[in-house]
């Protein structure tokens, strides 16, 4: 916008209807808190400022949003919309002649694009206030917008309106811009003579209105986006939304969803180009996959990143986690937190890694642990390989060198180095550090008896 404005977004309910011990605002849609959602569509606008008014578990909203560039406005008392506002008095007066937006922490689908033409809008006609409103066909729990023969404008609440009044479909989006001087001369007129007993911000309207102060309606086409969120249905409704338009994105930009009724991809997730991803995946936080990878069904990632040409197989749960160029993970893999798997390695079925570096080039192909582990490049980890990295009390670590061998059904007991290129008899328990090229097997000796199993069936 090319007037300098400020943005003021209510978020100090506790929003009861959720029936939850956290505040509503707070409850996560495709990995970020609707509240987040809001602030993040009014800073594409480059306000001047953004101001959150928190209340209910103010220290866990402002916890949530300290990576965003916002301030903080205290409403010890939620009374009402019209008392949440007059609660940010002392921190906008130095700017009361500018221009001030007012929304609600709980409509995380509104977007720039359907902010953008309000503001200009307000500007262009230099209005005391414009406020937003939209037709529904089912308009349930939204304030009416009433239009006067003498043309004067108010919005009742519901629970306020006649039953005529609540036939009527165009309703207040709950968005405005006000003229900040213009703004608070009116707040100590607005009355709480209503059925819940507060002050609300609508009432701004028609006071305005009766002082003869210029006031616009900007009436959306984008219904949808002005629908706050009350329960956990219409959370999971605008989790829907969010998510089909999360996957178009990723499709027009070269990514194939085989099924994208099934697949959870969330808000920050970026995938490259000619990656294809089967049903029933879930991709969340940060996670960053490269170009041509495959994503096989079930597959689970929570802020990992993958690189180019990869293949995850079936059953996967990757967390935390890197894996480099043409490697190769699954199926039935967990990979738990700091794991790194190097360029070109293949981990295999029911192999699970925590801290751990798997080199270049290396294999681990099955029924294998490596925990708090560096493995160098092409090292061949048998079957049945565990590391025993705790001792009850502390964490140790393995260093296996380049090119071991490892035979199948080895415990590594740690700390423990193994050499380059050495090689571990199968069944091995190693407690001692092996020297490179050397071969180590550690095993008791196998004693038979001869027809010792007559004696049994006598018995």
């Amino acid at each position: 916008m090319k007037q300098g404005f400020i943005a003021l977004i209510l978020a100090a309910g506790q929003g009861t209807r959720f029936k939850s011990d956290k505040i509503k605002v707070l409850h996560s849609i495709l990995g970020k808190p609707m509240l987040q959602l809001v602030v993040e569509a009014v800073q594409k606008l480059k306000p001047e400022k953004t101001c959150v008014v928190v209340g209910h578990q103010k220290n866990e909203v402002m916890s949530a949003l300290s990576s965003s560039k916002v301030s903080f406005v205290h409403q010890r008392k939620q009374l009402g919309t019209a008392h949440a506002v007059l609660a940010a008095k002392n921190v906008l007066k130095k700017d009361s002649k500018k221009d001030l937006l007012v929304l609600h922490g709980d409509s995380p689908l509104i977007t720039a694009a359907t902010l953008r033409p309000l503001l200009s809008q307000h500007i262009r006609q230099g209005n005391s206030l414009t406020f937003m409103s939209a037709e529904l066909e089912n308009p349930s729990g939204f304030g009416r917008l009433i239009r006067s023969e003498d043309n004067t404008i108010r919005i009742i609440e519901e629970k306020d309106a006649t039953p005529a009044q609540r036939k009527l479909k165009e309703i207040n989006a709950g968005i405005y811009v006000f003229k900040v001087k213009d703004l608070f001369q009116a707040l100590p007129k607005i009355s709480n003579l209503n059925r819940k007993g507060e002050y609300y911000l609508t009432d701004a309207v028609e006071i305005l209105a009766k002082q003869k102060r210029k006031i616009g309606i900007h009436k959306t086409s984008r219904a949808e986006e002005v629908v706050g969120v009350n329960s956990r249905l219409e959370l999971a409704w605008v989790a829907e939304i969010l998510r089909g338009k999360k996957i178009k994105e990723l499709t027009e930009r070269g990514v194939t969803v085989y099924d994208p009724q099934t697949t959870w991809i969330e808000l920050d997730v970026q995938i490259g180009m000619d990656t294809i991803i089967h049903s029933s995946v879930i991709i969340e936080g940060s996670s960053k996959i490269g170009n041509s990878c495959q994503l096989y069904p079930f597959v689970h990632l929570i802020n990992s990143r993958v690189g180019n040409r990869v293949k995850i197989f079936s059953s996967t749960m990757i967390e935390e986690s890197r894996i480099e160029d043409d490697s190769k993970v699954g199926p039935f893999a967990h990979l738990r937190p700091k794991t790194v798997i190097k360029e070109g390695s293949k981990v295999g079925n029911f192999v699970e890694m925590k801290n751990t570096v798997f080199g270049p080039r290396s294999k681990a192909g099955h029924l294998t642990y490596l925990g708090d582990c560096e493995v160098e490049e092409k090292v061949n980890v048998g079957a049945g390989t565990i590391t025993c990295n705790y001792d009850g009390r502390k964490k140790h670590k393995t260093h296996i060198e380049a090119e071991a061998f490892i035979g199948s059904g080895t415990e590594l007991v740690a700390p423990v180095r193994v050499g380059k290129k050495a090689y571990i008899g199968a069944g091995s328990t190693i407690t001692k550090n092996v020297k490179p090229e050397a071969l180590a097997v550690e095993r008791g000796k196998q004693t038979e008896k001869p027809r010792w199993t007559r004696g049994l069936k006598k018995k």
